[in-house]
């Protein structure tokens, strides 16, 4: 079959962008190397804005049950704890998810692969991609399985193939960065110690180790530095570092469940697209674990270049809007890799500002500053990616209010109304907080836009948002235009720029 779109990777961005697509409805056609999902949980927390795009599916409640919610974070340094920070519903009233989700990637790829499977879609499996060429209107590309090779056309290639990116170097495309020196470890145990819904995270001059848990059976993820004396060994098994971890957490592990030991990348490649091929998740930015951004990053990356390029396919946008995509997400991943490459050197550097980091002001400092409100919702719009804006986007136009075209669209809910309900169309639509007036309603039946109207209260304004604006949404829940006082023409103009077709 020829696909209108063939993703390549079927990680948590490939799985995203294909339900996407799939809610599009757009062809498409998903491959992976390997035999099936992976069975090792490797990333682990779910964001607010992750669980916000997978409301729009229809399953953000769903799979919030089937994690844990984290509720708090204790800063010890061996037995004694020197803080508490609580951070259940951290992000009260700014999401509909206030909070940060453990759920395994395991466990979650599997979720994700099932609900292709019930709608009729199979993952093809031991299926890969030997080849592609881009001849300017579609993309031709060779595919084998079981030692049989086959050529498709597709109109669009999107490689979401992890680090080592065939896609991406194929395109000849740089992946710029670094890698850390230090040596670190991951394991996922059965321990005898007390688990609750909170991260304990152990800091002393020598570095950082942490322990969360990662399933409802009881099991907990381990993280942290390998010692130097340890490093140099020739094969490094969890049993090498269990008395270290013992005595550095107080964990007395039972059982092994993973282990692996890996280096920390940071890097972004030069571009996210070259013609009709496109580059997605870990093939185009590399992140440190700090904050538990990467794989949620590339949910981001899924979800944006999805309904761009389903508008192209069904002729409902001009194909320039594609180009957003880079421009968008390019920017966002550079942030991304340097501001959490600086916070992760500061956790596990050796340098006496990263020691007074670790020893002061993440135990001391730290815990004061979240204890205001203004604070605490700073940090969660930070770590939650609710706060990403694509302000310098040519998608993004006007301001209305404290609200610029580019922002994510506020959450708003009052037990009556929720103006994230109508996101669920994955449509375009036009929000109004207020009044619409009667030319807005005849704009709406001959265009066959989504008109959704609120009626205004004045918690709104803390929210943002300005009476009787005109708020135009794109599909993945981001203001692209908004003009305080409901002008037509101004709205049309925007329509007619990027050959915008609703219906």
């Amino acid at each position: 079959m020829n696909p209108d779109i063939l993703i390549v990777g079927a990680g948590p961005t490939g799985l995203v962008m294909a339900l996407r697509l799939l809610k599009h409805n757009v062809s498409f056609r998903i491959i992976d190397k390997n035999s099936g999902h992976g069975e090792a949980s490797r990333a682990l927390v779910l964001h607010a804005r992750t669980m916000e795009f997978y409301r729009q599916l229809g399953f953000g409640d769903e799979i919030s049950e089937l994690g844990i919610k984290l509720e708090s974070l204790h800063i010890r340094e061996g037995s004694r704890e020197k803080a508490h920070l609580t951070f259940k519903d951290l992000g009260e009233d700014l999401s509909p998810y206030p909070y940060m989700l453990s759920y395994p990637q395991d466990d979650h790829e599997q979720f994700l692969g099932e609900k292709l499977k019930r709608a009729g879609i199979e993952i093809e499996w031991n299926t890969e991609l030997l080849s592609f060429e881009d001849k300017g209107d579609y993309v031709e590309a060779v595919l084998s399985k079981d030692g049989n090779e086959t050529s498709i056309r597709t109109a669009y290639l999107c490689g979401c193939d992890g680090a080592h990116s065939p896609v991406r170097k194929t395109l000849g495309l740089g992946f710029s960065g670094g890698t850390y020196d230090k040596l670190f470890y991951v394991a996922d145990v059965e321990a005898e110690t007390l688990h609750d819904a909170s991260m304990n995270l152990y800091l002393d001059a020598e570095g950082f180790c942490a322990y969360m848990p990662v399933r409802s059976s009881g099991m907990v993820r381990v993280i942290g530095i390998i010692p130097e004396k340890l490093a140099q060994a020739e094969h490094i098994t969890f049993s090498s570092i269990s008395g270290f971890v013992k005595e550095k957490v107080g964990l007395d592990v039972k059982k092994e469940n993973w282990f692996s030991t890996y280096k920390v990348h940071h890097r972004v490649s030069d571009h996210f697209r070259k013609g009709r091929v496109f580059i997605a998740g870990d093939a185009g930015h590399l992140h440190s674990p700090a904050g538990g951004q990467g794989m949620n990053t590339g949910i981001g990356d899924a979800v944006n270049l999805s309904w761009k390029l389903a508008e192209v396919l069904k002729e409902k946008a001009h194909p320039d809007i594609l180009d957003t995509y880079e421009t968008e997400r390019i920017t966002f991943a550079r942030t991304l890799v340097d501001t959490t490459d600086k916070a992760f050197q500061n956790i596990v550097g050796e340098t006496f500002k990263s020691k007074v980091i670790r020893t002061v002001i993440m135990p001391y400092i730290a815990p004061f500053l979240l204890g205001f409100s203004t604070t605490r919702k700073a940090a969660f719009k930070v770590i939650s990616q609710t706060r990403i804006h694509y302000h310098n986007s040519h998608l993004s136009k006007g301001t209305s209010g404290k609200i610029t075209g580019g922002d994510r669209l506020p959450y708003y809910q009052n037990g009556r109304m929720d103006n994230y309900d109508p996101l669920t169309s994955c449509e375009w639509q036009i929000h109004i907080y207020g009044k619409a007036s009667e030319q807005l309603g005849k704009f709406k039946e001959e265009s066959g836009a989504e008109l959704h109207v609120f009626p205004w209260e004045s918690p709104m304004e803390e929210k943002g948002l300005m009476e009787n604006a005109i708020y135009l949404i794109r599909p993945d829940g981001y203001i692209a235009y908004t003009n305080q006082d409901q002008d037509l023409n101004s709205l049309k103009n925007y329509v007619q720029s990027y050959s915008l077709r609703f219906k």
